[in-house]
């Protein structure tokens, strides 16, 4: 997960924290946004804001590439992937998305998973990843729809906005509007991409029971982990409490939710 944005909540550095609560559902939309992409075999792959490598992971498995190089800020993502996925077709590096470490035209596709919204210039990150591509390559994207259809973080912003408005702030639903259609693909037309497309991608999110949703935003990981981190005892309390009440519980304690993300896709 590529890691610009200036809020203080917005920490994105541990990877075994950061696989319980968002990258086992980043492997499932990523395998659905493989499937729609379509790309022949052989490609050069370009993953930006790697975070910890579903995404190229899934390339690896699914997408039969020559090479997939992934590019993430954060050192210890980047360590953590190149421990973990020891394949002669990757190559892990630190870099910038808006200053991308690699040649004109040097990918067939450039992809990024969940990473858009914290990077301070988005429109300078999509236009690096076509600078990335060959012409006629593929340039795409996916991040969720924190608004509406990410149900396991809009149950968690929804009961902290009730107990504490200053929630709000952080809650990416407000702060990410460019997580929508319209705007991504606007974003993509204007770096000069062609056949621009936008479609939802629909994961089911099930969890086991209560500790399997809540242990993970005890990691510190993202704006509402670190939400957590800065509460009181008794705060944290009333939050778990609260959430726990709200989310539908099946009979036997499993608690089945939707995750959607937005995924867009342009030709350079």
């Amino acid at each position: 997960m590529e890691t610009q944005s200036s809020s203080p909540q917005d920490v994105w550095a541990a990877g075994d924290a950061y696989e319980p609560y968002v990258g086992r559902w980043s492997r499932l939309v990523a395998q659905q946004f493989l499937a729609w992409l379509g790309l022949p075999d052989g490609g050069r792959w370009l993953d930006v804001g790697c975070g910890t490598g579903a995404l190229s992971q899934t390339i690896l498995q699914v997408a039969a590439p020559a090479v997939v190089k992934g590019i993430d800020r954060s050192a210890g993502y980047i360590a953590y992937d190149q421990a973990r996925l020891q394949d002669p077709r990757a190559q892990f590096d630190v870099g910038d998305a808006i200053a991308l470490p690699v040649a004109d035209g040097a990918y067939d596709t450039a992809v990024s998973g969940l990473v858009l919204n914290f990077v301070a210039q988005p429109a300078q990150m999509v236009a690096e990843m076509r600078r990335a591509v060959r012409t006629g390559g593929m340039v795409a994207l996916y991040v969720w729809d924190y608004a509406r259809k990410m149900q396991l973080m809009r149950h968690f912003w929804n009961a902290a906005a009730t107990l504490d408005p200053a929630a709000n702030e952080l809650d990416e639903g407000r702060r990410f509007p460019i997580c929508n259609p319209a705007p991504l693909a606007s974003l993509f037309e204007a770096a000069g991409l062609t056949q621009v497309e936008v479609r939802p991608l629909d994961i089911d999110t099930d969890f086991r029971n209560f500790d399997d949703y809540w242990l993970p935003f005890l990691g510190g990981q993202g704006p509402a982990p670190g939400y957590v981190m800065s509460l009181s005892a008794e705060r944290h309390a009333a939050l778990r409490e609260r959430i726990r009440a709200a989310l539908p519980t099946a009979l036997d304690g499993s608690i089945p939710l939707v995750a959607r993300a937005w995924a867009v896709r342009g030709v350079h």
